[in-house]
């Protein structure tokens, strides 16, 4: 929906897509401000009253209800498409923390990384199959294609709506609830209070959350924008969009796997860093793209275009995706105890939308004065940032600090 709210909503109005490249960075970022203030709130109360399905099943609804009303959405209407930006991908972004938290219940912490990396792929790999059906039968995002390309929305929500249904079904709440009698304004300010009073017993998780502070910010500009870096600098057409989407899913699926288990191997720590210098690469070839397509065909006489090699690129991206996401929410499960995961991944899911917030409004401003491929390069500094602060945290305290506070 981002290429379409950004070259057919809100168009080209002689600024090289700049204002609208803008507000669609401002309503994700405020979407992610708003899951900033009310995530750890929230995990505070699941955790108290063990009711992390009900808060994701409310989630659920909003996403599927908001997402479903983006059909309404028409050229010009850019206030009702901010609107419903903001609100499906705050109750999508807030399902994302609830979903996260039901993972210490799934497997010892030695088999987390393992398990996270399946999840991420089987989502990879229904966002391939959902993609698959938007592309061939709904079309490109253009105007002339706006009332068949219009029902992505609909579409989007109903695959969400049967997808999720499984977990609703099956997926069990083990926690075990506190006694009643006290509000959720002063649970949630207690425990809010009494977890960052414990995060300094949790050094290591702390240093982590900074570290994922910067990476994260990095995900969520390539995230926003990359097929709209595809249109606009790239140039690409319908083709070759349709098979770089297919590309990045398939191998973020299989990053996500694969270092799943690597992770098991070597450590959570070492594999998240490998995942941020594979996002360094990424970044550097994404923005040299054009250059370098131009330098290739002047030294062996090819006639490749920008996108033909995009597509290269985009295999080390949706690895480079696929891995980090998996990486880090393993390493937030193996350094929280197992009474307090809702909690910790809501600030797990703070530390995230912050990123979120930060990285695509300094990007969406930036690009205003320097153009979309230079500001790509900002991802750069982030990556390398979080991993220079990654050196810092010690997996085998954090793991020992896990335990030492289940048993204490």
């Amino acid at each position: 929906f981002g290429e379409l709210f950004t070259t057919v909503i809100v168009g080209e109005r002689n600024d090289g897509y700049r204002l609208a490249n803008f507000l669609w960075s401002l309503a994700l970022a405020i979407s992610y401000l708003m899951v900033v203030v009310s995530a750890p709130l929230c995990g505070a109360i699941m955790d108290y009253r063990a009711e992390k399905k009900r808060f994701l099943l409310f989630s659920y609804m909003v996403t599927v209800a908001t997402t479903a009303m983006l059909y309404f959405v028409e050229p010009g209407y850019v206030v009702l498409g901010l609107v419903l930006i903001v609100f499906s991908n705050y109750a999508y972004s807030m399902g994302e923390s609830f979903i996260a938290a039901f993972l210490p219940e799934l497997g010892p912490p030695d088999a987390l990384g393992k398990i996270s990396g399946f999840g991420w792929a089987l989502g990879y790999i229904g966002g391939l199959l959902a993609a698959g059906f938007t592309l061939i039968v709904l079309g490109e995002a253009t105007a002339d294609n706006f009332e068949r390309i219009r029902w992505v929305g609909p579409f989007a929500a109903g695959f969400f709506l049967v997808a999720a249904i499984p977990t609703f079904l099956w997926l069990k709440e083990r926690g075990v609830p506190k006694p009643h009698g006290v509000s959720y304004r002063q649970i949630a300010q207690q425990r809010i209070l009494g977890t960052f009073h414990e995060l300094r017993y949790f050094k290591d998780l702390s240093v982590f959350l900074v570290s994922l502070l910067f990476s994260m910010a990095g995900v969520y500009i390539i995230i926003a924008f990359a097929f709209i870096y595809g249109a606009q600098v790239i140039g690409w057409d319908e083709s070759v969009r349709n098979i770089m989407f297919i590309i990045v899913q398939v191998t973020a699926a299989a990053g996500a796997i694969g270092f799943g288990f690597l992770q098991d191997k070597l450590g959570a720590k070492h594999t998240y860093q490998m995942t941020l210098a594979l996002w360094v690469a990424a970044i550097v070839a994404i923005w040299a793209t054009p250059a370098l397509t131009e330098w290739l065909n002047q030294q062996f006489g090819w006639q490749w275009q920008a996108q033909h090699l995009f597509l290269v690129v985009g295999c080390l991206a949706g690895l480079s995706l696929g891995s980090s996401q998996s990486a880090s929410r393993a390493l937030v499960g193996v350094f929280s105890p197992l009474e307090k995961s809702a909690e910790f991944f809501g600030f797990w899911g703070l530390a995230n939308k912050l990123a979120g917030v930060l990285g695509i409004v300094m990007l969406g401003v930036l690009q205003t004065l320097i153009g979309l491929q230079a500001s790509i390069l900002l991802c750069v500094g982030l990556f390398i940032a979080a991993m220079l602060i990654c050196v810092g945290v010690n997996e085998r305290r954090g793991r020992e600090a896990a335990v030492a506070w289940k048993s204490s």
